[in-house]
């Protein structure tokens, strides 16, 4: 299974919606990097993808982007390839 990380914070519905359909595939183990506990996290991961908005999801080192994208992956097959890599 790859490695997960993905920038959240307590109370954004899409993180937990993200957690949900990545459990829901037989994920065990998601890294959170809570941006809404510490600011700089938040200047980093805008620096890293481009984005300012939660969640921000990575795949090993592939860059997924937000829940929106996370679904589409899902709704076009793409997302189980990148689980069982």
């Amino acid at each position: 299974m790859p490695k997960i990380v993905m920038y959240t914070t307590e109370v954004c519905p899409y993180c937990v919606r993200a957690k949900q359909l990545l459990h829901n595939k037989g994920v065990a183990e998601i890294e959170e990097i809570r941006v809404d506990l510490q600011p700089a996290l938040r200047m980093a991961m805008m620096e890293k993808t481009g984005r300012r908005t939660v969640p921000q999801i990575y795949i090993d080192e592939f860059h997924v982007g937000g829940y929106d994208d996370l679904a589409a992956l899902n709704h076009a097959g793409e997302l189980d390839k990148l689980l069982t890599k």
